[in-house]
């Protein structure tokens, strides 16, 4: 009887990141892996050339969706409605897979090499979003800017959801974490103010 099944991809990658978490990514061999998926190795590279392609998948589909969201969203708006508009439209990908999600931030946190991965991934990000500004009619700088405030505060909207004990939606934060963005050049007294309102698990602007 064949061990190949239609979900070995999504079983692979469950065992993976359990055992990352249990034993440490460093520790972990894909035979072992494939071992506490009911799988062969020969299987893991079939869907992955190594371990840390679990991680970081080639196949996200993340840059299209930001890239076709950036380029979509209606003329009129300013680029950091439109940062939002893209972010918010790419939620789903992560909220759908909100355990996957939290178990591999864990490991990431864990291994300084995989954070420089991540800062790197998150890079071409900005420059995927930059991109698709620029298209939209934007100068290279205020594109650049955008693009790069964009993903800072995504980084900041993603590390609360995962973190969030209250499990509001992955979109619920980006949208509150870009609005506190747009108040940074306020007086002192109103950043404050946002800060209050937004950082307490309550819904900040839609």
């Amino acid at each position: 009887m064949s061990r190949w099944k239609p979900d070995a991809r999504g079983r692979l990658e469950k065992a993976a990141l359990e055992l990352y978490n249990h034993q440490g990514f460093d520790a972990t061999t894909v035979a072992e892996i494939a071992t506490r998926a009911g799988l062969t190795e020969r299987t893991f590279y079939r869907h992955f050339a190594d371990k840390r392609e679990v991680l970081f998948p080639g196949d996200n589909p993340l840059a299209d969706i930001l890239e076709d969201a950036t380029a979509t969203a209606p003329v009129p708006l300013p680029p950091l409605e439109v940062i939002t508009h893209a972010l918010t439209e790419a939620a789903p990908v992560f909220e759908e897979r909100a355990d996957l999600a939290r178990q591999r931030q864990a490991v990431i946190a864990a291994n300084p090499e995989l954070q420089e991965r991540e800062l790197a991934k998150l890079a071409a990000l900005s420059a995927t979003l930059a991109h698709a500004l620029r298209e939209r009619g934007l100068q290279t700088t205020t594109a650049a800017l955008a693009a790069e405030i964009g993903i800072a505060t995504f980084k900041v909207a993603y590390d609360r959801w995962v973190n969030d004990p209250d499990r509001h939606p992955l979109a619920q934060h980006i949208r509150e974490t870009l609005d506190t963005a747009r108040h940074l050049t306020a007086p002192a007294e109103h950043v404050a103010a946002t800060d209050d309102v937004n950082f307490t698990g309550q819904e900040g602007a839609a």
